[in-house]
């Protein structure tokens, strides 16, 4: 009797685990800096509503000798910083009131939920008439647009920490303050970085 023939069964337990390619980054920009060129010689589209790509590189490296595009550039990373630094506080502190206190969580919740997609820039006017037309205002546009997703990473943060861990604490006496700071902040950890994350952008 003739012995079967064996073949090799190739793996495909992959997982679906994308690996980058780092040339494709480089060639997507210049494909698109290509289309975008193309398309204002050939005049698919307006100069005044897209000006050439060289025109575009003349006016930033005439901003760079002159100085200006580090000034305009200083400013906004200053109110990025202080917004998303003031909403990133405020919106942890409420994520973790939510996720630790009954009372913040019927009354705090409900009112996130209902800001969270309202689009932030839609509120500026209102930041304008209140804060007026100086730095407070964008400061509170920027802080706005990052509380609610913080706040609501850092809810679901604390709301995924194992409650056994926190129990055994109070059972062996451990202070609240000890109790958020070794067991609740660290178990919320993964999903403050997502927020941060998210919010970041």
């Amino acid at each position: 009797m003739a012995e079967p023939i064996l073949r090799p069964v190739p793996f495909r337990g992959g997982g679906f685990a994308p690996k980058p390619i780092r040339a494709l980054g480089p060639l997507t920009f210049a494909a698109v800096l290509l289309l975008w060129a193309l398309a204002t010689q050939r005049g698919w589209i307006s100069p005044i509503a897209l000006p050439r790509p060289e025109e575009v590189g003349a006016a930033f490296l005439d901003m760079i000798r002159s100085g200006e595009l580090f000034k305009h550039l200083g400013a906004s990373l200053k109110r990025l910083a202080v917004g998303w630094v003031l909403g990133a506080s405020i919106g942890v502190a409420v994520g973790f009131a939510i996720g630790l206190s009954s009372l913040a969580r019927s009354t705090a919740l409900p009112l996130v939920s209902a800001l969270f997609p309202i689009p932030k820039i839609a509120l500026l006017p209102l930041f304008i008439i209140w804060f007026g037309i100086g730095e407070a205002s964008k400061f509170a546009t920027i802080a706005f647009g990052v509380f609610s997703p913080m706040a609501i990473a850092a809810f679901g943060g604390v709301d995924s920490v194992d409650r056994t861990l926190i129990r055994m604490a109070q059972s062996f006496g451990l202070p609240t303050r000890d109790i958020i700071a070794k067991i609740v902040l660290p178990g919320a950890m993964p999903a403050l970085l997502s927020g941060v994350r998210i919010s970041a952008s």
